[in-house]
């Protein structure tokens, strides 16, 4: 029975998920908002809030356990300059899952994971979308 058992392996060694994680975590501090799979968007809300948390007691101590769990300083500098100031009046729940279905490839449950109280930046049309839009330009004249 696997009771009381939430270890999620993601079919990796530990030390492969835990830099995997990081690796997610500080994408989403820099660029405000990743897309990955449901299970790995799971995993990396809890190592985000808690680096959230972290960053809102601002202490030495806390900065130097973050960078333990991130291995970059320089994002652990932005989660706790400009990320953790802005969710400051939040208890908890800082982050936020947005389901967008299945990928093409292999129906892998696909998610965006993003900070409840921070937008996103603008981000570029990818190129099929200038490719339409192109299109429609040409089309209308």
């Amino acid at each position: 029975m696997r009771h009381r058992k939430r270890v999620v392996k993601l079919g990796r060694k530990s030390a492969h998920v835990d830099q995997m994680l990081a690796a997610l975590v500080k994408s989403m501090i820099e660029r405000k908002q990743i897309r990955t799979t449901l299970a790995k968007a799971r995993l990396a809300r809890s190592l985000a809030d808690r680096l959230v948390t972290l960053g809102k007691n601002g202490t030495l101590a806390a900065r130097r356990r973050a960078i333990a769990s991130l291995r970059n300083e320089s994002a652990v500098t932005k989660l706790f300059s400009e990320i953790a100031p802005q969710l400051k009046d939040r208890k908890g729940g800082y982050t936020r899952i947005v389901k967008l279905g299945r990928r093409r490839s292999d129906g892998a449950e696909m998610a965006i994971l993003e900070w409840v109280d921070i937008k996103p930046p603008e981000r570029k049309p990818a190129k099929a979308e200038k490719v339409d839009a192109a299109a429609a330009s040409g089309a209308s004249k």
